[in-house]
């Protein structure tokens, strides 16, 4: 209940927060103008979508074989793979590896995964520096803060706010324009590359048949991550996982589009293992991590999985009217959004999050947006069963009285309209939030108008 009635109070603060909605639709309006773009090079954007979910329903339902098969052969390509149950799993392989490498600073590409698993306090716990190279992950860190949004971190700071920051922490120019703090933070960033003892990067895809790791990007930090430290180590949700190479001509163009807009985003990298003993450059080792941290469970739920055939692409929240008013931070997840509303409550524990699945205006926009149609309002209104189902009996007993007397006509008329009117202001505040306000009833009931009605 304390999460849940914290994200109430901070939904109310945000939604009338007016600076940081102004900067929200402006930032929004950029990305729908981009996507919509990005769309309309497609000669039919329905039949893309269509392939690519039955595509990911193939790779979903074959996931345990997929899995095993990517596992072979990315170890025939000398990578090394390791499973992780949940976090802490991951957190006590991973920790002695780097201290067998005596690794000091590690460079992280951008990845909602390792935020999910919290990296870099872990590996600050341990005494091992980890910077964010992506540039809207770096200002998020900078300012010490969580990602914004799953494809633009920062999208809740404008250019002044940016400056500002900058200024504090590394003294530069307030009146920088945008080129010059991108080009600030590239020549600082530059040098961390080249001292790194470990380069970490997410995954945007594991390509079974090859053993291959897919990642796309539009900075180069990705690239660079994995290519300038001795060690690239992947870290992965299962879920990531499609059969074959061949399905990226279909995925990348849709990912970008649906992300960016673009037709493509700059550096789509392809890592098949360490370098070889013919080839002078590249990691000397690659280890990938394979997170499950109960995506297992939502696997095994036949009514939930098709939420992992998400391919992180942001539309949804781009499209989401409540995500729109309320922002990345109320959500107090790693996802937000519609797809953060279904998952989250099954990877963060049920009974904390269920009320995300409420966060919704149930209006379909993320589900005509999703690029592998996901039915997402279909999977809101089931976690609400669930979450009605799981009610305490205080709430239960209520919502049947509720439901008693909203379901008998007379129960409803035995109530004056007078009465009504004093029950919803007692109730509305909780219902509807405080910057609404409902019309008071009427002070003759629906039959007894009808009813003068019919006799003239």
């Amino acid at each position: 209940m304390k999460i849940a009635n914290t994200f109430k109070k901070e939904a109310a603060k945000t939604a009338f927060d007016l600076t940081h909605r102004g900067i929200i639709q402006y930032n929004m309006s950029k990305y729908d103008a981009a996507v919509e773009t990005g769309k309309r090079r497609y000669a039919d954007l329905d039949q893309a979508k269509t392939s690519a979910s039955a595509i990911k329903d193939y790779a979903i339902n074959k996931l345990p074989l997929l899995l095993k098969e990517f596992e072979k052969n990315a170890t025939a390509n000398g990578a090394e793979v390791f499973w992780a149950e949940d976090t802490n799993v991951l957190v006590t392989q991973l920790l002695p590896l780097l201290y067998q490498l005596e690794a000091k600073a590690i460079v992280k590409s951008k990845s909602m995964v390792t935020e999910e698993i919290e990296l870099n306090y872990h590996l600050a716990k341990a005494g091992i520096d980890s910077l964010e190279t992506d540039l809207g992950e770096f200002i998020v860190q900078v300012a010490g803060e969580k990602p914004y949004h799953i494809v633009t971190p920062a999208m809740h700071k404008s250019k002044k706010d940016i400056a500002e920051l900058f200024n504090r922490h590394f003294n530069t120019d307030k009146e920088l324009s945008a080129e010059a703090l991108t080009g600030f933070v590239r020549q600082l960033l530059r040098e961390k590359f080249m001292m790194a003892d470990v380069g970490v990067t997410g995954a945007n895809f594991l390509c079974a048949r090859e053993g291959a790791v897919a990642v796309t990007e539009n900075e180069g930090n990705a690239l660079l991550s994995s290519s300038f430290p001795k060690t690239h180590i992947v870290i992965a949700g299962i879920e990531k996982v499609l059969p074959s190479i061949d399905d990226l001509a279909l995925f990348w163009p849709l990912l970008a589009a649906h992300g960016t807009g673009q037709q493509l985003t700059v550096y789509s990298n392809l890592f098949f293992g360490p370098k070889k003993a013919s080839e002078s450059d590249g990691p000397e080792r690659m280890l990938i991590f394979l997170l499950d941290n109960k995506r297992s469970q939502v696997y095994e739920d036949e009514a939930l999985k098709a939420s992992l055939k998400c391919i992180r692409c942001g539309a949804c929240l781009n499209g989401c009217p409540v995500y729109k008013n309320i922002g990345g931070y109320t959500y107090s997840s790693t996802y937000s959004g519609p797809i953060g509303s279904v998952l989250s409550p099954h990877f963060n524990g049920f009974d904390q999050y269920k009320h995300l699945s409420f966060a919704s205006s149930l209006c379909g926009k993320c589900d005509s947006v999703c690029p592998v149609k996901i039915p997402l309002s279909k999977l809101l209104l089931y976690n609400r069963q669930k979450a009605q189902t799981n009610n305490g009996f205080t709430e239960k007993c209520s919502n049947n009285a509720i439901f008693t007397i909203l379901s008998k006509r007379w129960l409803m008329n035995a109530f004056s309209g007078k009465q009504k009117s004093k029950l919803l202001k007692l109730f509305q505040a909780r219902f509807i939030g405080k910057g609404k306000q409902l019309d008071s009833f009427n002070a003759k009931t629906f039959n007894e108008q009808w009813k003068k009605h019919k006799k003239r």
